[in-house]
């Protein structure tokens, strides 16, 4: 076990994972694996949440330092945003185009709306989601802007606010650029040796992952025991799932064409953050796993991965864009087929693309925009809850796999603006016991 690599041992832990849940589900002991095996998955989320933000402050900060010219930042910024844009345009018109190929919608039985939306009409998951939607359309159309802009970092960083936090690093970085060499050293040092010691961190947590992703794959399969309606789902499901594969095999032909690197290079690379990424359902709390991935073993700099990576955690959602535009559609041609216009999928590409920014921060980002842009094309409100009761039962495995392009889109396109900038080096890849002889 020790001689096999870390992906092979994650997929174990998978498919064990999911057999297990299985088995409980069979025997009726989905009690037994709520008590004594999710609380381990949380553990390693939180292990994971719990460096994320000073791997981004330290990261960033040093990564900005070392950059020696402020329009460097300039020139890595906007390469970064106009790449995270472009990437996301290509994702929803894949899934638009997906959706009104397949129409997994047409034909829904009417007994099967009826029963979805008894089902989970009084879930307190799909109130909470119009409730947050609700929220983030009564803001201003400047408050994404506001939210950006802390005042109290500490605050910022108990919340896990990204964009603050990535707002302040950037800050502080460009501060030690501008007091001179000199003055700097003494605070890069810092931010330099605690950069080490949390990817030192993230190794260490790295070796618990096989046993957390058993643990994490168990809990989510107990959650279904009502298979009749994710059978009727299947085909929306296949849609979903087909156009985020389509992605990652466009994010692969860049990879090729643009890095001249060998996609399946890419992909062994890259592997355990994915891994990671479906396990969990969070970019956010992948980070760690992916900037290690991405600076150690697919050779970028540092000071390009502490910054994109980072923004694209919170910024770049192409997996959830490609999403919201099939089920959005899928939800129209369910329960509103009149709304299906030209207009109305030129402008579901257009807010999906703007709520990808704007919703960034809002936990369960994903049912959140999908009513935002629902909402956008003047969609029925009292047929949202239906809408979002259509999809719910199968959000969970879809957030998996839309996770899964997440995290693939930031690792590309870290390497393409690495490339750009000249920043790409052969990886140098560092394990946990490197230095474990000389202290034991």
């Amino acid at each position: 076990m020790k001689k096999l690599a870390l992906h092979w041992k994650i997929i174990i832990g998978m498919v064990l994972g999911i057999i297990f849940g299985f088995i409980m589900n069979s025997f009726s002991e989905q009690q037994f694996v709520t008590d004594w095996i999710a609380p381990f998955g949380k553990i390693f989320i939180n292990l994971l949440k719990l460096i994320a933000v000073p791997l981004i402050l330290a990261s960033l900060i040093k990564g900005i330092s070392d950059l020696k010219d402020i329009s460097k930042i300039k020139s890595m910024g906007l390469r970064t945003i106009l790449i995270y844009v472009s990437t996301t345009l290509v994702a929803i018109v894949i899934g638009l185009s997906i959706v009104n190929i397949v129409k997994p919608g047409d034909g829904m039985p009417l007994e099967t709306i009826e029963n979805i939306k008894l089902k989970y009409e009084n879930d307190t998951g799909v109130t909470d989601k119009l409730m947050k939607a609700s929220a983030q359309q009564d803001a201003g159309p400047l408050q994404a802007l506001v939210d950006i802009f802390p005042s109290n970092i500490f605050q910022s960083m108990a919340n896990a606010s990204m964009l603050q936090i990535i707002f302040f690093a950037l800050f502080v970085g460009i501060c030690l650029l501008l007091i001179g060499e000199k003055k700097a050293k003494p605070m890069i040092d810092i931010f330099d040796s605690l950069n080490e010691v949390v990817m030192k961190m993230v190794d260490l947590i790295m070796l618990f992952a096989p046993y957390a992703v058993f643990a994490l794959m168990a809990n989510v399969i107990i959650a279904f025991d009502d298979t009749t309606i994710l059978v009727k789902l299947l085909q929306y499901a296949f849609c979903v799932v087909g156009g985020l594969i389509l992605m990652i095999g466009f994010y692969l032909m860049l990879i090729k064409v643009y890095t001249k690197k060998s996609p399946l290079w890419f992909l062994s690379r890259i592997s355990p953050a994915q891994l990671l990424a479906f396990s969990t359902s969070s970019s956010a709390a992948t980070l760690p796993v992916t900037m290690e991935r991405v600076e150690e073993h697919l050779g970028v700099d540092k000071e390009v991965s502490g910054f994109v990576l980072p923004v694209g955690a919170t910024v770049n959602m192409d997996g959830t864009s490609l999403y919201q535009g099939i089920a959005a559609v899928f939800i129209m041609q369910v329960i509103w087929p009149e709304g299906l216009t030209f207009a109305n999928q030129m402008l579901i590409i257009f807010t999906a693309l703007l709520a990808s920014i704007g919703s960034a921060a809002v936990p369960s980002a994903g049912m959140v925009m999908l009513v935002i842009v629902l909402e956008s094309i003047g969609f029925p409100a009292e047929l949202l809850p239906i809408g979002l009761a259509l999809i719910f039962a199968v959000d969970r495995p879809l957030d998996m796999c839309r996770t899964v392009v997440n995290v693939t889109g930031d690792a590309t396109v870290s390497m393409m603006v690495a490339k750009s900038l000249d920043k790409l080096h052969d990886p140098k890849p560092k394990e946990w016991d490197d230095n474990y002889e000389a202290v034991k």
